[in-house]
């Protein structure tokens, strides 16, 4: 995954996110659905019915909403990334590198002279 793109990699997690969230949804409403079916009188049946559809309809926005701000980020990438590769040929020619002018060379430090302790 080293070499892959970045806004690849973005929409392939939202749309894995996205189908996991549709499965969620598929379920919360196969339930009220069901609800509905073992309810004992028609109103009952009529609000879970309603239920499912309300469920249904909030869970499918919520889907959409995430793939659009995964395409969004993933398009923003991937614009920056393209606006970067153009930048980078004219920066390059721009920079002027100045040739460094050689070290002088440092004159040896005289050491001082060793005193000798005279004897006597």
């Amino acid at each position: 995954m080293a070499d892959a793109d970045l806004d690849a990699v973005i929409r392939t997690i939202a749309k894995a996110q996205n189908r996991t969230l549709l499965a969620a949804v598929k379920a919360r409403r196969d339930r009220f659905v069901a609800q509905a079916a073992t309810a004992k009188n028609a109103e009952a049946k009529a609000r879970f019915k309603q239920l499912a559809g309300i469920a249904w309809e909030h869970g499918t926005a919520a889907a959409k909403r995430l793939m659009i701000s995964a395409d969004n980020a993933a398009d923003s990438y991937a614009r920056s990334v393209r606006m970067a590769a153009e930048v980078l040929p004219v920066v390059a020619k721009a920079v002027v590198v100045k040739k460094e002018k050689p070290a002088k060379k440092a004159k040896a430090a005289k050491k001082p002279a060793k005193k000798v302790a005279k004897k006597g």
